[in-house]
């Protein structure tokens, strides 16, 4: 049982690692501009797990880690932070290649407009759980910052991809949030928190997701670009 959070986290990575040697997909050659990507959003959602953990918003059950701590977190969570994206990132990798889920640009624009005043407004209505508040209103922020400030020409891709990854996700924060066990491997303060949730999982947990993958995904493309840039100037095209 004290392996429990390690298994799923290693279990979460291992196919999508071992697939990206695949020569129809060569993931590989994207470790450059991924693990930069991943090490800058790591840094954050760490700094806010950290934070999150010191105030009893959420904490980790013993029984279920090895009893390894970086900065109060279990060596788990850490983990957590690059294997989920490693994941999300390279099946959103993998969708590209083969699929173009492209959205009309007003019906995209719309869509995340609307969403992110849904966002906001959830937020600051529920400003006194700080889950809710904090997540809804820093997803809502990034999602506007992106769409009409930075521009960028993925998001509609990434709204069409992500219930293909909320179907590992449930499985796997299903597990960490107590289907199945006796007790959760992560626990939340309800008080911080809707205490809506499905099945075991806090809505909160769908959205604090989403802003996870579109970061690590931001950083990633702009990495991306850099080095495909870099390529095409030493190969001399």
């Amino acid at each position: 049982m004290k392996s429990l959070y390690l298994l799923i986290d290693f279990f979460t990575v291992i196919v999508p690692f071992l697939f990206s040697f695949h020569p129809k997909l060569n993931f590989y050659t994207l470790f450059k501009s991924f693990f930069p990507a991943n090490g800058l959003v790591a840094i954050i959602f760490i700094s806010w797990d950290v934070t999150f953990t010191k105030m009893g918003i959420w904490g980790f059950n013993p029984d279920y880690v090895t009893g390894i701590y970086f900065f109060n977190l279990p060596i788990e969570e850490v983990l957590f932070f690059i294997c989920i994206p490693y994941a999300c990132v390279f099946t959103y990798h993998c969708l590209m290649l083969f699929f173009k889920p492209d959205w009309p640009v007003k019906i995209e624009n719309t869509f995340i407009l609307l969403l992110s005043i849904f966002l906001l407004i959830t937020g600051i209505r529920f400003y006194n759980h700080l889950y809710t508040s904090t997540t809804f209103i820093s997803l809502a922020t990034l999602l506007l910052l992106l769409k009409f400030g930075v521009k960028v020409n993925w998001l509609g891709k990434l709204l069409s991809i992500y219930p293909i990854l909320l179907v590992p996700f449930f499985i796997v924060n299903g597990i960490l949030t107590g289907t199945g066990l006796e007790n959760p491997v992560v626990w939340y303060n309800n008080d911080e928190n809707l205490n809506f949730r499905l099945l075991t999982i806090p809505v909160e947990d769908i959205f604090y997701g989403f802003e996870l993958i579109v970061l690590n995904i931001f950083f990633f493309e702009y990495l991306k670009l850099k080095q495909n840039k870099t390529l095409s100037f030493v190969e001399g095209k």
